[in-house]
């Protein structure tokens, strides 16, 4: 037994159309409480996923509405109960009214997450795919979204379903042969099982290998924008982005705080942070500034490092090229091309140099084109890269016991050995579906959902 719960799925901004989705035992019968079709007859006999168009009144009687509704009988709902949507015109006002007036006739506000979390308790989709379902709410990109797509078709699902299933053959097969010697069962070799384990252990590296990126594509790649005092950081930054986000003067040391900002670059979602100038300085603001450019750096995927190319090369232009070799990526920018004297003869690195002007936009295709050959999508289907650490741990102690497996099996060690490791990659791997997921764990991944999905 569930109890009914509603919410209002399409948000609180005015919009051309509203949905109202109830949920939960006795939610075609309650809504058939305040909507009547226009060509008569009961909602509950209409068939499911039929659009009705219909009057919608408040338990007064009062008319709230003309508009159309859905049910879908359980359990071959989403949810996996009775369901049902009222597709109201998209005033807030009328859409919260919807809602008191089931709120009167006992159903409750649904919680975050709350209809795809009952999707999963219900068994209509495992956790991956049920994660995959905020992933596309949130994608900024069409690869994000590309790639929640084919998680919610369930793409990691078939891959871990079918490691699942082999591991519970051996297991199977290891324990009838132990609990009825005396049927006439094939006889348990482990050596018959190696390529079973071995393809296993294949599949969850190649998973595996996909988390740094997916992580990427779905937060976007932390990208750091360094340089002395009044180089061209922040002008770089209002450059890419397309319009003056940060305040920009020909004072050194304007830019006091870290300054983020997303910005899709070909392919590649970029998490812009616009540094403080390095240098030793005595001002105590700006010591913080400077404090939290070095905490950027460090946390950086992608360091552009901003080299003013109207003024000589200095040490501290050095010393920043040097912080910039210590990130996993970087690229040296050459900034004001369209000023008198620029020159970028004097940069001495062996990280890829690109020239610049902020004031003309000169060199930026050329600064966009290197940074998606730095990031390249990886060449795998989409709906197969990770995208949260929960399934990276999960697949990573998967992993561990299929090669610990392996490794027993190699040593010669006694069936009952090999046989634990591959029973633990079946929890792991039942903590990636869902099958054994701890409560708390559940409660946190649907905490992050919108309500009303």
């Amino acid at each position: 037994m569930s109890e009914p719960i509603a919410a209002i799925a399409t948000g609180s901004a005015v919009s051309a159309i509203g949905i109202v989705r109830i949920s939960g035992d006795g939610a075609i019968q309650i809504t058939e409480r305040l909507f009547t079709p226009l060509t008569g007859g009961k909602l509950s006999d209409r068939p499911d996923r039929k659009l009705i168009y219909g009057q919608l009144t408040g338990c007064s009687g009062k008319l709230l509405d003309l508009c159309l509704c859905t049910v879908s009988h359980g359990p071959s709902s989403y949810t996996g109960e009775d369901t049902a949507e009222l597709q109201c015109h998209g005033s807030p006002t009328l859409l919260r009214a919807v809602l008191e007036e089931l709120f009167a006739l006992g159903v409750r506000q649904a919680k975050p997450g709350e209809f795809t979390k009952r999707a999963f308790l219900n068994g209509r989709l495992e956790l991956t795919e049920a994660e995959a379902v905020a992933d596309l709410i949130d994608a900024e990109t069409i690869e994000a979204a590309e790639n929640a797509a084919g998680q919610l078709s369930g793409a990691i699902g078939k891959k871990s379903d079918a490691i699942y299933s082999a591991l519970t053959d051996i297991c199977a097969h290891y324990h009838a042969v132990l609990d009825y010697p005396d049927e006439d069962i094939e006889p348990f070799l482990l050596q018959n099982y190696q390529a079973t384990l071995k393809s296993a252990e294949n599949t969850l590296a190649s998973l595996q290998k996909t988390y740094a990126r997916g992580k990427l594509m779905n937060s976007g790649i932390p990208t750091a924008i360094i340089g002395r005092p009044n180089a061209g950081k922040s002008s770089l930054l209002n450059a890419l982005l397309g319009y003056d986000r940060a305040i920009v003067t020909a004072i050194p040391g304007t830019t006091r705080d870290t300054i983020e900002e997303k910005i899709r670059i070909g392919q590649v979602l970029l998490r812009l942070i616009d540094t403080a100038g390095i240098r030793e300085t005595a001002d105590e603001a700006e010591k913080l500034g400077v404090e939290r450019s070095f905490a950027a750096i460090s946390n950086a995927s992608l360091v552009l490092a901003v080299v003013d190319g109207a003024s000589a090369f200095t040490d501290e232009d050095a010393a920043i090229l040097r912080f910039a070799e210590q990130a996993p990526k970087a690229i040296v920018v050459v900034s004001k091309q369209d000023l008198p004297g620029f020159s970028s003869a004097s940069v001495k690195t062996d990280l890829p140099v690109v020239e610049i002007s902020a004031e003309t936009g000169e060199g930026l295709d050329r600064l966009e084109s290197l940074i998606q050959q730095l990031f390249p999508l990886p060449s795998v289907p989409a709906g197969e890269i990770l995208t949260n650490a929960r399934q990276a741990e999960a697949v990573s102690l998967a992993l561990d016991y299929i090669r610990a497996a392996l490794n027993a099996l190699s040593m010669g060690e006694t069936p009952d050995i090999v046989l634990t490791e591959a029973e633990g990659a079946m929890q792991a791997i039942g903590e990636l579906s869902g099958r054994t997921v701890r409560e708390d764990v559940t409660e946190r991944i649907f905490a992050r959902f919108c309500v009303g999905k």
